[in-house]
């Protein structure tokens, strides 16, 4: 990238619309507390390096992570708002702290669909955390592409050549210990005010805890230190006012560092029911060889064995000068080389890895490492093989607790190194070279054989080795090649040219099959494919059963944008809004006309002629509000919960009741409370929201609105024909009624598995849902995880759910799929299953059903 060298170019880590950072609903990040730069809406689910550099800091709850560049900028990225909260459910780190990243590099995945369930918004934030050393920032805007699009141009300040002796000077002082209070520990928020009053004076302040220490002016030291509730921290300053800054950081810090303790918000309760675990598909007979799903698919085509070459190479070579030389020339022959890799037209997956393979041949430390060899007169081969295997050595060695992740690393900097090593040793590189049809089987094969695989000829390949968040595999997924990792070493005994049939999706590959087995595949193949492209296609079609009956797909989300996003998708509407969005992560309530400005946007994107259903404040004692003490409770979420809270704060109810109202007249407003367990209850929330109708429907006109419960604990299942003589709807939220009806809690980490939604006792409580609803001509949507499982739509359909509320990835999906399904033959298998004894079974009738 040709810029002076005074500025830098910051490309965007995702795709996605730029969003001016002063707008991101966050005073942490809009008011540049934690630095300056801009933020993402955004598209793609890979972080990507915005700059080459050092990951300096990865928070341990990996939704967010700092590169320092060679010039010392510190770049932090920050995906999602208070998504520490999640405690890193939905992301997958691809690097660690240490590691050295290129531009265009995969550092963390995330599952878009569940983060923005769950958190408070997914736009994301890419700045710079040491503005003092930026003259000028130049944001960009519209729409940004991942790797590609200059989303912030820095002219930077002049270097820094004095030193602020006095700030360094004197006899340090150290203040007591101090017992973290923060529940998350010191994220963005609390790190952010703690920097900034650290600054506020002119000593050196430090954080210590135990050996580790940390600049207590830098936000991104302080989250590097990744501390927890109940870490003991010391301040040590050293300087003219030294004494004075320990007084005041070590007090911030006791309190919490702006954040009361208890007031930081715990993870949410999953929106959606946890999935069944996917079983691991076990080998039935010898010749089903098991391996690790990679990239899913189908396919039946001839075995190819893939080797690599092993290269030698000599130890001491000729002049250090001469060696020198012939490395820098195989350095930028080995950039050509991946240059030419570059598919056309531009397939950004592929590209972006190649892109990263390009940087990591101009990796300072990396060359660093073989100069040093080569000055102590080793070839230049020599050095460079040694300097890669340390440098791959380095990421498998940190952090062992993530060796999975380091190893598909590594494989990218062992993949150039055997570049370079060929072209340094004259050794032609084994070249993958196939017939139609074929399927790979390997020990190993590089990111760049894999991008160089010709996709009209390789219909899939097995690795012994490697794993699912491979760049091999991502490549795959990329190339839509079905791929297994880790597959038996049995495979490398297959002959070439032997007909097998591969399994991506389960991760089982088939030697010697029949050929009604290949038969099978070839339809199962073909069917996927119909599929797919019925999917896309239809996404606008209303989705009705083959004998006629209609189903309302709508969507769950949290703001306008979701709505636009979801109506784009062929959403027939919003099934549940989550207000919360609003109220969460802040010091005050929203006010009415905050709160109005909101629902009228969402009202309007989704229009006049579709359903809004907006769900009123649901927290409870397990997630405190900081403007909304509740008492500490030892079972919260028996405690108070949903509208319990809502009636518990009746000025805060109407507020909210008075603002949703005010989007009446724009939508078909239906308004519904969450965590209804007694009749008490409803009639209370009615009578509140009767008497705000009473009072202003003669100024507004407010008409048709309906009125909704929320369908979560057994009291209110059971009682479903009392609740619908006074509610005009029910929406089941699967989630919470799993939990409450088999009394598991969803996150507990040796239950979690066990409360599916497709249990028997679940089922049969939908069902007595449905049953009360309609003795009384009351309609029943899910908005929970289990209307986005296409295992459990027929079941739901069959048991009388009118409406499915799912994410919006799964929109086009959901709806394909009722249009396949015959409403008669969903009642007999719901009618069937809910006889079941146990959520296995239910499992394995439906997976039947399906097939």
């Amino acid at each position: 990238m040709n810029t002076p060298t005074n500025r830098l170019e910051i490309l965007a880590p995702l795709s996605g619309v730029l969003i001016p950072l002063e707008s991101v609903p966050d005073p942490v990040f809009a008011q540049k507390m934690v630095g300056d730069g801009v933020s993402l809406d955004p598209t793609s689910c890979d972080l990507l390096a915005p700059v080459a550099g050092t990951i300096t800091q990865l928070h341990r709850a990996n939704h967010a992570l700092t590169i320092t560049t060679e010039q010392g900028l510190e770049v932090l990225l920050h995906i999602g708002i208070d998504t520490v909260t999640l405690k890193g459910e939905g992301f997958t780190p691809k690097v660690k702290q240490g590691d050295h990243v290129d531009i265009g590099q995969v550092l963390i995945s995330f599952d878009g669909d569940l983060v923005a369930r769950k958190a408070r918004s997914l736009l994301s934030q890419v700045l710079i955390a040491n503005v003092e050393k930026v003259a000028r920032f130049i944001p960009g805007s519209g729409i940004a592409i991942a790797g590609k699009s200059v989303i912030l141009t820095l002219e930077l300040a002049g270097t820094e050549t004095a030193v602020n002796i006095e700030a360094t000077t004197g006899a340090p002082v150290t203040g007591g210990d101090v017992l973290l209070p923060n529940t998350s520990g010191l994220h963005a928020r609390p790190a952010a005010l703690l920097a900034a009053e650290a600054k506020k004076f002119k000593s050196d302040v430090r954080m210590l805890r135990g050996t580790d220490e940390a600049n207590a002016k830098s936000v991104v030291a302080i989250m590097g230190l990744a501390t927890q509730h109940g870490d003991s921290i010391r301040i040590k300053a050293t300087g003219p006012d030294a004494d004075e800054a320990v007084r005041t950081i070590s007090a911030l810090l006791a309190t919490g560092s702006g954040e009361q303790p208890g007031d930081a918000p715990e993870a949410p309760a999953p929106d959606t029911a946890p999935t069944a675990p996917a079983v691991r598909a076990a080998p039935l007979s010898d010749n089903e060889l098991e391996g690790v799903s990679a990239s899913p698919g189908l396919a039946v085509g001839r075995v190819v064995q893939y080797h690599q070459e092993t290269i030698d190479v000599p130890e001491t070579g000729e002049t250090p000068a001469l060696e020198r030389s012939r490395l820098h020339a195989a350095l930028r022959e080995a950039h050509d080389q991946i240059e030419a890799l570059k598919p056309q037209p531009p397939d950004p997956a592929r590209t972006k890895i190649l892109d990263a393979h390009q940087e990591l041949l101009d990796d300072p430390d990396l060359i660093d490492l073989a100069i040093q060899d080569i000055n102590q007169s080793k070839s230049a081969a020599f050095a460079w093989r040694t300097a890669f295997i340390e440098h791959a050595g380095r990421l498998e060695k940190l952090e062992g607790a993530q060796n999975a992740l380091l190893r598909d690393r590594a494989d990218d900097i062992r993949d150039v190194g055997r570049r370079v090593l060929a072209l340094l040793t004259g050794v032609k590189q084994a070249q993958v070279v196939v017939a139609e049809g074929s399927i790979l089987i390997a020990e190993d094969l590089s990111p760049s054989d894999t991008a160089a695989l010709d996709r009209s000829k390789v219909l899939g390949f097995c690795t012994t080795s490697g794993g699912s968040t491979s760049h091999v595999a991502i490549l795959a997924r990329a190339l839509g090649i079905p791929a297994i990792c880790g597959i038996d070493r049995a495979a490398l005994t297959i002959e070439d040219g032997a007909l097998v049939v591969l399994d991506g999706s389960k991760g089982l590959l088939y030697r010697n099959p029949s050929e009604a087995e290949i038969t099978q595949a070839k339809e199962r193949i073909a069917r996927l494919a119909s599929k797919r492209e019925a999917e896309k296609a239809d996404s606008a079609a209303p989705a009705v059963t083959t004998d006629g009956h209609h189903i309302d797909v709508v969507a769950n989300v949290r703001n306008a944008e979701e709505a636009q996003e979801g109506v784009a998708n062929g959403a027939e509407g919003v099934g549940l809004l989550r207000s919360e969005f609003l109220f969460d992560h802040r010091e005050t309530a929203p006010d009415e006309e905050e709160q109005a400005v909101a629902y009228i946007a969402v009202a309007e994107a989704v229009g006049r002629e579709r359903p809004l259903v907006v769900r009123t404040l649901d927290i409870g004692g397990d997630k405190p509000l900081p403007y909304m003490p509740l008492p500490e409770e030892n079972n919260p979420f028996l405690g108070l919960r949903g509208v319990r809270v809502s009636l518990d704060q009746p000025e805060m109810f109407r507020t909210q009741l008075r603002a949703i109202l005010r989007a009446a007249r724009l939508t078909r407003l239906h308004i519904m409370f969450p965590m209804i367990a007694t009749l008490e209850e409803l009639r209370e929330a009615k009578a509140i929201l009767a008497a705000i109708l009473a009072e202003e429907h003669a100024a507004t006109g407010y008409t048709n609105v309906q009125v909704g419960v929320m369908i979560e604990v057994p009291s209110a299942a059971i009682m479903a024909e009392q609740f619908a003589r006074e509610a005009d709807f029910f929406s089941i939220g699967t989630n919470d009624l799993t939990q409450y009806t088999l009394a598991m809690d969803r996150s507990h980490p040796k239950l979690a598995k066990k409360a599916d939604g497709l249990n028997p006792a679940v089922l049969k409580m939908i069902a007595q849902t449905c049953e009360g609803a309609r003795k009384h001509g009351k309609w029943v949507g899910v908005c929970g995880g289990m209307a986005s499982d296409e295992m459990a739509v027929p079941v739901l359909i069959g048991l009388g759910v009118d409406e499915l509320s799912v994410s919006i990835p799964a929109i086009p999906a959901i709806k394909a799929l009722v249009r396949r399904l015959s409403f008669a033959e969903c009642e007999l298998l719901a009618q069937e299953v809910v006889q079941m004894g146990t959520a296995t079974e239910v499992r394995e009738r439906l997976a039947a059903f399906a097939d």
